[in-house]
Parts: structure tokens; C-alpha cells; sequence
């Protein structure tokens, strides 16, 4: 069998590829359901305390094999001038936290003064993650109005907009005193990235069908209708994601690559296969026509994200005429698949392919799963005895496509990425027309690359990295990511992120990806609102329940 090799970096880590990304069956949502499943979570209500109008708390609990965690839920009145995505909210329609354990009547009565005030509650290390959320009104207001007549909702509203509630904050890692990942990375069941966070979300999205079916029943006790499971099943969790998080990828640059060589694996060992047998084939077939129903309940309203939905569309088309012929009859044929996307699709339709071929094979490609954590510490160290003249070696080995770009231009220099003191959030400036540059955030990575490059040039090549950075300090951050991405191939994101034309949203969504986001709906190059869960189990669905006590 000819192994084949895993696809480059300055393949995979272009922008435009990268802002094409598509979830696949390694994305941190998919695994953390894979687990619930093989380890038969308990998921049931342990608390419902709403009254008539849905007020109230509600706990829901996840017993697993070691511990057991509990999602409070706080519904609270919410007047419609004060109901907005923005981060600097100051009140929502509901709030949530991942609690560590039960928590006792002391437990929520604490939780009950401090979950709803988000950034300016008081939180304890039981306090694992903490999410807030908002109604999508009429669609909710719809929903129970239906319920409470005894009939269904009108499915082109749930396809249209798809989801209840959208949250506008899912924060973890000790943020605003909540506790520190590292209270949790050990924990077999949060191993994986962000699996507290996907679970607290998995939660989120039965609470709120649960609340719109409580508030139905409370309006008309005995006529009330539960919502049709097909209809249950298209309701996700929204979403609306700007800025804030597009640094990220480029501040944990070992993360990325753990992520990205996952992936890359994954899709390598499908590649490498000698064969499609038919239930792969099989697989691949009913992954395909999934994708393409998903297609077609994808609503966005930007003109460019529409026109790549008409070409995956189309290449979706090409994919489901070719793709039995290619599978049925030729050597290595899933590469064969490949090289078929790679000459006659789109970009999107090429990263589609990538979670297709993935989709039939999770024998071969779920352990990945489990590697896509790290402990970034270990590897961030600069080895300050290695010399200069191997330092700028590193440099052209690693970074030709930096040293490409001119930074004299001011198209290339046009932005500078800096925190917003109003918001305390990562925003982007105009370096040309707007002020505060002298702010700027090290975010530059080719053009920190380029300048680095250029004071090696004055240095002695014997001379040890440790001597430069003595002197100049200011180096450090550089120095590491070199020496990080000698052997860690997929650290650097090959584009200028300060270049006037790119797009942050190339960065959002292949973050988002990972988590197995899906429905892009780009709002502007700078902001987007997603799905999560869409079409996706329940946690009834797939994990064995205890006997529960009626929800009323």
C-alpha cells in the first residue's frame, strides 16, 4: 500500500482555505457525543423551578462513570431594549454554569446572585463554565404559541432561523474567577479541547426546547403539544462570534497544530486505503446527501458566503455523479476521491470532501481525537544556546512565505490588532486613518518574521540566540515561534494579518470548525453567527437515562 503523505502547510494553512474549513467527525462536539455515548452519560433534570412565564432555575444532571457535573439554568425577565449579542451586555434572557458536582440549596441560592450578573458575579472553583444566552423572540414566542394551541410550528421558521436561543459568551479557563483549566484538563471526560465547554452547550439546547415546552404546558395544561422530534432535531444553539475570538489561533500556536495534525492524519490514513469497501461506501453516500440537506437549510444573507454555497452545491452535484465510479473502480480509490476534489471543486468543496471522507471511517480516525489536546508550557520554551546563523536558517526553511511579503507597502501594513478598553476585547485598527497603533497588539506574525530576520543579518552567525535577546528582549515572542515551527509544521497561519485585504473571518471559522460549528453566516468580514448541535442527538438519544422525574 502507498502511504500517502500528509498535505502541506503551505497547502493547508492558507487563509482561504482555512476560512473554508468544515466540521468533521474529529471536531470537538462529535467527540464529546462519541464519549457520552461509549460511556453511557446519565442525563437527567434534577431541579425544575420555572413558573408560569418560564422564570426561574432548573438543574440538569450529567452522572459519568467518575464524576458527576450539573448545568444550572437561571431564566430571568429580560426587557427587549436591553436584549442584545454584544459582549458587553449586562443582562440576558437566560444564564448558565457547569457546576462541579450537585449544588445544594446554599449552592444555588449562590449561583442564583451571581450566574445572572456574568462578568460582575463572584465565582468558586466548583464554577467550571459559565455561558449566558438570548431568545430568538419570535421564533421562541412562535414556538409555544403553537405548542400551547396543540399543533406544531410552521418548519420553514424553524429551518429558517434554527435555533431558540443564542448564546453570546461561553467562557471557561478561569475566566472572571471560575476555575482554572488545569482544575480539569486531568479529567479523563475533558481531556479533549473544549469538551466543557461543548457539553455545557449540548445542555443549553435541551434546556431550551424544555423551556418552551414548560412555558406551552403552563399556558394550556392538557392541550399543550410536545415538539414534533424531527423538528426538535433541526433546532440547534446560535451563535455570534466577532473578533474577540480571532486571536486565538494565532496565540496558541501548538494548539493549532495539534488541531491541524489531527486532521491531516486523519485524512492521510483514508487516503493511504487500499480499498472502499461497501459499508464505507456506503457511509460516504449517506454523509453526502446529509451535507447536501444541510445545504440547503443554510441561510446566510453575505453575498460571498452565498455565491461558495451555490458553487458547494454544485460541487456536491459533481461529487454525488463521480464519486460511485471513482470508489467502485480505482487503485487507492479515496485518494483517488481526492485528487478528483482537488482539480474540479471549489475551495469549499475540497474541505467538504475532507469531512465526507472522514465521515465512513471512524475506526480508522476517532483515536485522533484524543491528541489534539496539549500542554502548551512544555513546548514554549526558547533555547537560548542555539546561534543566530541557525536561527536565520530556521527562518528560510520555515517562514519563505513571510519573507515574501513587502512591509513597505501600506496595503501590507494597512491594520494593526489591538484591546479595546471600552470593550476589553480584540478589535482591528486602521494603521493609516485611525489611531492607537502605538497599542498594537503581537499579532504581526510576518512582518515580526521579516524584521527579526533583518537584525540576524547584523549579528555574528556563531553568536548564541540568548546574547540577542539580552539585549533585545523584544524579540522573544518571535524567537520562540521559530523555534516552535522547526518542528511543528502546521504552528503559522501562512498569511499577513495585517494586510488590508484579509478577512478575520477566515480565522473565526476555522476555529469554529474545530468545534464543529456549522452554518456560517458571515454578518460582515469581522463577524459571523453560526450553529451548534443543529441537526445533532440529544443527549436522550444516545446516552442510557435514568428514570427521571416529570418535567412540569
Amino acid at each position: 500500500m502507498n502511504t500517502i503523505a500528509l498535505r502541506p502547510p503551505d497547502v493547508v494553512m492558507r487563509l482561504d482555505r482555512m476560512g473554508a474549513s468544515h466540521p468533521t467527525r474529529l471536531s470537538f462536539l462529535r467527540a464529546m457525543m462519541r464519549q457520552a455515548e461509549r460511556e453511557a452519560w446519565k442525563v437527567a433534570p434534577a431541579a425544575w423551578e420555572l413558573d408560569n412565564d418560564g422564570f426561574g432555575h432548573a438543574v440538569i444532571r450529567v452522572d459519568m462513570p467518575m464524576r458527576t457535573y450539573s448545568l444550572v439554568a437561571f431564566s430571568t425577565p429580560l426587557a427587549d431594549a436591553m436584549r442584545t449579542d454584544r459582549v458587553i451586555a449586562e443582562a440576558w434572557d437566560t444564564s448558565y454554569v457547569l457546576y462541579d458536582g450537585v449544588p445544594d440549596a446554599a449552592e444555588i441560592a449562590r449561583l442564583a446572585a451571581n450566574v445572572p450578573l456574568q462578568e460582575a458575579g463572584r465565582f468558586s472553583e466548583r464554577d467550571l463554565i459559565l455561558s449566558r444566552a438570548n431568545k430568538s423572540v419570535r421564533l421562541f414566542a412562535h414556538v409555544v404559541e403553537r405548542l400551547a394551541e396543540g399543533r406544531q410550528p410552521d418548519a420553514v421558521q424553524i429551518e429558517n432561523v434554527g435555533y431558540l436561543m443564542r448564546t453570546t459568551a461561553v467562557y471557561g479557563n478561569g475566566k472572571f474567577g471560575i476555575a482554572d483549566r488545569d482544575r480539569i484538563s486531568q479529567r479523563p471526560e475533558f481531556a479533549g479541547p473544549f469538551r466543557a465547554e461543548m457539553l455545557t452547550v449540548w445542555l443549553i439546547r435541551s434546556f431550551t426546547i424544555a423551556l418552551a415546552e414548560h412555558m406551552a404546558r403552563r399556558r394550556a395544561p392538557g392541550r399543550a403539544a410536545m415538539l414534533d422530534p424531527e423538528l426538535r432535531r433541526q433546532l440547534g444553539v446560535g451563535n455570534s462570534t466577532g473578533l474577540g475570538m480571532a486571536p486565538f489561533l494565532v496565540r496558541h500556536p501548538f494548539l493549532l497544530h495539534r488541531w491541524m495534525l489531527a486532521r491531516e492524519t486523519a485524512l492521510a490514513r483514508v487516503r493511504s486505503l487500499a480499498a472502499a469497501d461497501r459499508g464505507s461506501i456506503d457511509g460516504f453516500l449517506a454523509a453526502l446527501a446529509a451535507m447536501q440537506d444541510n445545504i440547503r437549510r443554510w441561510k446566510t444573507e453575505d453575498t460571498a458566503q452565498g455565491a461558495a454555497l451555490l458553487r458547494l452545491a454544485a460541487d456536491c452535484d459533481q461529487i454525488s455523479g463521480k464519486a460511485g465510479s471513482i470508489l467502485a473502480g480505482e487503485a487507492q480509490p479515496w485518494e483517488a476521491l481526492y485528487r478528483f476534489a482537488e482539480q474540479n471543486l471549489s475551495l469549499e468543496g475540497q474541505e467538504a470532501m475532507v469531512a465526507l471522507m472522514l465521515e465512513p471511517h471512524g475506526a480508522l480516525v476517532d483515536e485522533l481525537a484524543d491528541t489534539m489536546a496539549c500542554d502548551e508550557a512544555a513546548v514554549y520554551r526558547i533555547d537560548g544556546a542555539m546561534s543566530c546563523g541557525a536561527l536565520r536558517g530556521l527562518i528560510e526553511t520555515h517562514y519563505g512565505w513571510a519573507l515574501a511579503y513587502d512591509f513597505g507597502s501600506a496595503e501590507a501594513d494597512a491594520r494593526f490588532w489591538y484591546v479595546s478598553e471600552e470593550k476589553l476585547e480584540p478589535r482591528l485598527g486602521e494603521r493609516h486613518s485611525e489611531p492607537g497603533a502605538e497599542r498594537e497588539q503581537p499579532l504581526a506574525v510576518a512582518r515580526d518574521i521579516c524584521r527579526l530576520a533583518a537584525v540576524l543579518e547584523a549579528e555574528p552567525s556563531e553568536s548564541p540566540v540568548a546574547n540577542l535577546l539580552l539585549g533585545q528582549p523584544q524579540w522573544r515572542h518571535v524567537v520562540r515561534r521559530v523555534q516552535l515551527a522547526a518542528g511543528n509544521p502546521y504552528t503559522e497561519i501562512r498569511g499577513n494579518l495585517i494586510d488590508a485585504t484579509m478577512r478575520p473571518i477566515d480565522l473565526l471559522r476555522s476555529k469554529l470548525a474545530f468545534f464543529g460549528a456549522s452554518r456560517f453566516d458571515p454578518r460582515s468580514d469581522r463577524w459571523l453567527r453560526i450553529s451548534l448541535f443543529a441537526g445533532a442527538p440529544f443527549p436522550e438519544d444516545i446516552v442510557a437515562r435514568k428514570p427521571a422525574r416529570a418535567i412540569s
